[in-house]
């Protein structure tokens, strides 16, 4: 399947039939409407996010939609420890008893500013949250994701990520680092697990980080989050089984 056939994927109803998928950032922006997305294709999806009244409804809307029953992961990412994420970890094990997929959505903007001028607080959040956290919720998941038939992680990145530019700061190296932390989980996995990894870039998208990031900004003029899905569900689902180690845009 060459990337427009990606981009404009339609799935079979109840493609996710069965899996099990933990979608971080799942209570706003691309998170969101991917949680609610994978589940509307049969999937258990896993909400985890800050903000627990929003996850609570996505977990509504989940629910009235007539999809699996969800489960919410309260969890902040900046205090996020090891051991959290090892209780985590046991907790889906425990409760669910598999894991199929990793949709890694959180994240934070950051200051658009000189780097000379740059908050080195800010800095280590920014890295704490969208560096960080996926890195290691990803190690601590992988005995999961190896018991499963065939697993998908998707890491979310950037153009920022891809080619620098001035002001990003923070965001900009931490999206350069999700696309080489994607890569390298790829390369590592490949060949010896079931599980492949892949990172999409979403360009232009409907949220509120891109609102933020150009307020003057029409936010009629980009496309909603909905309209890039195709290239989130056709990664999660089975069809890609043979799509490793990509960086894929979301459309063109």
């Amino acid at each position: 399947m060459n990337i427009e056939e990606m981009q404009h994927y339609q799935a079979l109803p109840n493609i996710l039939k069965d899996k099990v998928i933990l979608v971080t950032g799942a209570s706003d922006g691309i998170g969101r409407v991917a949680a609610k997305t994978y589940a509307n294709y049969g999937a258990t999806v896993l909400l985890l996010g800050r903000d627990l009244s929003k996850l609570d409804t996505v977990y509504d809307e989940i629910e009235a939609a007539g999809g699996a029953q969800p489960a919410i992961i309260p969890l902040n990412f900046s205090s996020a420890t090891v051991a959290d994420l090892e209780k985590l970890a046991l907790t889906i094990e425990q409760e669910f008893g598999r894991l199929d997929g990793i949709l890694h959505c959180a994240g934070i903007l950051g200051d658009l500013t000189p780097l000379e001028m740059y908050n080195p607080d800010t800095w280590d959040e920014v890295m704490k949250i969208n560096l960080r956290a996926p890195y290691m919720l990803t190690q601590q998941l992988l005995p999961l994701l190896k018991q499963a038939p065939s697993a998908s992680i998707i890491f979310v990145s950037s153009s920022v990520g891809r080619k620098a530019r001035a002001f990003w700061g923070a965001y900009s190296v931490s999206k350069a680092g999700i696309e080489n932390l994607s890569a390298l989980f790829a390369d590592e996995l490949a060949n010896t697990t079931n599980i492949r990894v892949n990172c999409v870039n979403p360009l232009g998208t409907r949220t509120a980080m891109r609102a933020k990031a150009y307020p003057a900004e029409d936010p009629m003029s980009v496309y909603p989050a909905e309209h890039i899905m195709p290239m989130f569900l056709y990664l999660m689902s089975d069809d890609s089984k043979e799509v490793n180690g990509q960086s894929l845009d979301a459309r063109k």
